[in-house]
């Protein structure tokens, strides 16, 4: 029997033995991480710069308003991207379109002037993202059969294209900004996404017919109460838009109560449910907890591109032997941290077996480790101008790596762990709502900084994150008990 694309894919080894279609989107995925963080490394100052230095002056708190509203609509589209690729296109094709998505936005960014460039822009890039950031990983998924021992390793590689394309994103988009000008910084955000597109077309063979299936296909009688649906929803946005209703200023309010009611919706479906058993109930009761930490620390979190990019622009000594470093540049830290530390967090999990802390106290350490990560700012707060060293502040994001690697990864897997057979999908989709709702929340807090009473601010965060995390740790064993014998 001749194999077929997708058994030929299984058996495939010829990246670094594993299938050639890995390194396509591994490819793929670096460059859209590269533009998607190279543009979020200069976007806030872009907002709030003179238009002397080439920005749009707006208000600072409008400005990480709008970027903390983004990077929640970004994990909001996920959701969206998903049901394209069960009910319409299958996970391949919307992996494809998003991408062309994204790299629309990132030109419309380069070349339409002023608020429109914005508007246009990031609109495109967070649905485009939003459609690629969880079909990429599905794709992936298809190229291994069930047992493939090579399917944890494969992850890592892809998972070191996303960290290597956060790593290049801002420090050359940012030497473009700070040398030329922000639209170049854009432009070049856009000609990465064109080379990783590029790349990925040309090997769109090498991906197997698994990846193309559509796993829940949309009947096509209903296909027209689909476009009615979103023609609707389309018409709402532009009418609360155009009547003033939502604003740049409330943008990231705004996306908190959406979100917000959109997660209480999904817990109210699936709780509900007569499809769910009592065990699976008690699980999902368990994981509320879990979502509220997750939303918490990812509002800290998430502040890396609002709060420390105006803290990195107009707080932190760049100055390097007389050269000035661009402000992007603090963006590329973290990936560092990951690319060093997740292979050992992964190591020590396995080495630690049923003695790693649970799941609860996971994140409650994860999210005291963030409030601490802003109290780490007060030594250096009331100076004036840039002074703060460099080195603190990349003492600073360690620790967020640290919590990130606690909480992240972790949430993920628990977020499958504690899904009832009928509602798998949608407890990821609930993972992503808590990181949307977190982000969002970072643009509506970031906007009550001000670095001339920063202590207040990072004082206040800091402590009511870490009072947070005591809490979960405090409520840990009946969470545990909830969880019916999961970790």
């Amino acid at each position: 029997m001749e194999p077929t694309a997708t058994t030929q894919a299984s058996q495939d080894t010829r990246f670094f033995g594993h299938p050639r279609g890995l390194a396509n989107l591994f490819g793929v995925e670096m460059w859209e991480r590269f533009s998607f963080y190279g543009m979020l490394g200069i976007l806030p100052i872009y907002l709030y710069y003179s238009v002397a230095d080439g920005g749009l002056a707006m208000p600072k708190a409008t400005a990480v308003g709008i970027v903390g509203a983004y990077g929640g609509l970004v994990y909001l589209s996920t959701i969206a991207g998903a049901w394209i690729a069960d009910r319409l296109l299958g996970p391949e094709r919307t992996l494809f379109y998003s991408a062309v998505l994204v790299m629309i936005g990132h030109i419309a960014l380069a070349l339409l002037p002023g608020v429109t460039g914005i508007g246009v822009g990031l609109a495109c890039v967070a649905l485009g993202s939003g459609g690629l950031k969880g079909n990429a990983t599905a794709v992936v998924g298809t190229l291994y059969r069930e047992g493939d021992e090579r399917r944890d390793a494969g992850f890592t590689l892809f998972y070191m294209g996303i960290n290597l394309g956060a790593f290049a994103g801002p420090l050359l988009t940012g030497l473009a900004q700070s040398e030329v000008g922000f639209h170049l910084g854009f432009g070049l955000a856009a000609i990465g996404m064109a080379i990783g597109l590029i790349q990925y077309t040309l090997g769109r063979k090498n991906l197997g017919e698994r990846a193309s299936v559509v796993p829940n296909p949309l009947p096509s009688s209903r296909w027209p109460l689909a476009a009615m649906v979103l023609a609707a929803l389309v018409a709402v946005i532009l009418l609360l838009v155009l009547s003033g209703v939502v604003t740049s200023a409330n943008l990231s309010d705004v996306t908190v109560w959406v979100i917000g009611a959109a997660s209480v919706v999904y817990f109210a479906v699936i709780l509900t449910s007569r499809k769910i058993t009592q065990v699976e109930r008690r699980r999902v009761l368990s994981f509320i907890p879990m979502f509220i930490a997750s939303a918490a620390f990812f509002s800290l979190y998430q502040q890396q591109f609002t709060v420390v990019t105006v803290y990195s622009d107009e707080r932190l000594n760049r100055h390097l032997f007389g050269w000035e470093m661009p402000v992007s540049w603090v963006n590329s830290v973290n990936p560092v941290f990951i690319i060093a530390l997740a292979p050992i967090f992964a190591a020590l999990w396995t080495k630690l077996g049923p003695r790693q802390p649970s799941t609860p106290i996971k994140f409650a350490l994860a999210t005291v480790l963030m409030g601490c990560a802003f109290l780490l700012f007060l030594p250096m707060a009331g100076g004036h101008g840039n002074t703060s060293p460099v080195l603190a502040l990349v003492g600073v994001l360690l620790v967020f790596t640290v919590a990130e690697l606690l909480l992240s990864p972790v949430g993920l897997s628990l977020s499958t762990k504690l899904a009832p057979t009928a509602f798998r999908t949608q407890m990821v989709a609930l993972n992503f709502l808590s990181v949307a709702l977190g982000t969002a929340l970072s643009g509506s807090l970031a906007k009550y900084y001000n670095v001339n009473a920063e202590a207040g601010y990072f004082g206040v965060v800091g402590a009511v994150a870490v009072g947070i995390g005591l809490l979960i740790a405090a409520v840990s064993p009946f969470v545990s008990r909830l969880m019916s014998g999961v970790r």
